[in-house]
């Protein structure tokens, strides 16, 4: 046996989907408001089949992305706002990422993972990728110099960031486009971290995300992922601000 079956079957033992088959979800239309915003606290439907990404991200690995590990952290801030004696009808949770400093290590993290991959699923769909146009792509023309720069900025930001956690294209409280990346689940809405502003755009780069397809191949997985950016959406979330 190869060593990447053994390491395929491995993976998906330890994820506890050995065995079953692949459960397909249905599309919907792209959701608005609260989850195009971020602000839902419970998980809420993929936009698309887990297959529908193939060949850039393959079908298992994104129904252990969703099923498994998103689902996780959206349990986990349940059960954190319980404890923690949030109202998840009154607070907006990009509310509670600028206020993060408040509450636990495990609001943090299951808060963050639960933003982050709500954003993620949204900022990608099936096809090939255009680019951005209108004022994102003048924005972006603006503070990189071209598209091409603002990918190899935004490239490099997830190929180097030392062990697990996200690339992000933010724009500032001052309307500036910037690139940069956070660690494990953190977000550039949190109050503790380095990079500030509200996210357009997260590429999840935790080797969850593409270990079966890419196994170590972090460089990989990201050049391919360029290819089905949902970048409509992006430019939305700009257009919001």
């Amino acid at each position: 046996m190869s060593t990447h079956n053994r390491s395929r079957r491995s993976f998906i033992k330890t994820t506890g989907l050995a065995g079953i088959g692949l459960t397909v979800l249905p599309s919907f239309v792209q959701a608005n408001g609260a989850a195009v915003a971020g602000n839902a606290f419970t998980q809420q439907p993929l936009p698309y089949d887990y297959k529908a990404l193939e060949p850039v991200i393959d079908a298992m690995t994104m129904e252990i992305h969703y099923s498994k590990h998103a689902s996780a952290y959206a349990k986990n801030l349940a059960d954190a706002c319980t404890a923690e004696k949030v109202d998840t009808n009154a607070t907006r949770l990009e509310d509670l990422m600028r206020n993060i400093s408040k509450y636990s290590a495990k609001m943090r993290n299951n808060g963050g993972g639960h933003y982050n991959h709500e954003l993620f699923w949204q900022c990608m769909k099936p096809g090939v990728a255009g680019k951005p146009e209108g004022k994102l792509a003048a924005a972006i023309d603006q503070g990189f110099g071209s598209f091409e720069a603002f990918k190899t900025q935004f490239t490099d930001a997830g190929k180097n960031r030392f062990g697990s956690g996200w690339a992000w294209l933010v724009v500032t409280a001052d309307k500036k486009l910037v690139v940069g990346s956070t660690a494990n689940q953190d977000n550039p809405l949190m109050d503790i971290s380095e990079l500030k502003g509200t996210p357009l755009l997260g590429l999840d780069v935790w080797e969850h995300a593409y270990y079966l397809k890419y196994q170590n191949k972090r460089p990989d997985y990201i050049n391919n992922w360029w290819n089905v950016v949902n970048w409509e959406f992006v430019q939305k979330r700009y257009e919001m601000g």
